[in-house]
């Protein structure tokens, strides 16, 4: 199958008969977690909208991308991508880059500074893939899924401000009780 031939569509609770189950059952086959329904409806019905599906011609899911965005903390907008899957014979041909895209870009549109997300440590093709979106390793957290795997925790800083309050630098600091460093020679 061609990517072509291949329909990109906003997630929209009209279709919800339509396409949780077949959501549901590629996210339970693709992830090591076991999501019940309700954490499902938490991101679909508030966030639904940053949840986007590769359908074939047919109106099968092949791919989806459930996301979310809200204040981190009190701070910065964070955005969040929940859950990725593609079926197991449609991987390789660019969906998941697509879909996280999608969602990426709906999340710059609202404003996001950050995009965070986890990934299993044993699955190299995730990390592959949203490391070449621009994503960094943040920290690894330990036994962080039920199966006892360990995962990393991915950020994408999508403006310098979220990025510099990382590393403890203020930009509305004016450096004048800073010393002044003497020229390089």
């Amino acid at each position: 199958m061609s990517e072509e031939r291949l329909q990109y569509v906003q997630y929209h609770s009209s279709k919800e008969s339509t396409y949780l189950t077949a959501i549901r059952q590629l996210i339970s086959n693709d992830l090591s977690e076991p999501y019940s329904i309700y954490v499902y409806r938490y991101f679909l019905y508030q966030w639904g909208d940053l949840c986007f599906l590769a359908l074939d011609e047919h109106d099968n899911v092949l791919g989806v991308v459930i996301s979310k965005l809200e204040p981190h903390r009190g701070g910065p907008m964070r955005g969040y991508i929940a859950m990725l899957a593609v079926k197991q014979e449609h991987r390789g041909k660019g969906i998941a880059t697509k879909l996280v895209r999608m969602a990426i870009d709906v999340m710059i549109e609202r404003d996001a500074d950050e995009i965070a997300l986890e990934t299993e440590v044993t699955n190299n093709a995730a990390m592959k893939l949203y490391e070449r979106l621009g994503f960094l390793r943040s920290k690894r957290l330990h036994r962080y899924y039920l199966n006892g795997n360990s995962a990393f925790r991915f950020m994408l800083f999508v403006k310098e401000s979220a990025f510099t309050s990382r590393l403890g630098y203020d930009e509305n600091d004016d450096d004048e009780d800073q010393p002044e460093l003497p020229p390089s020679a």
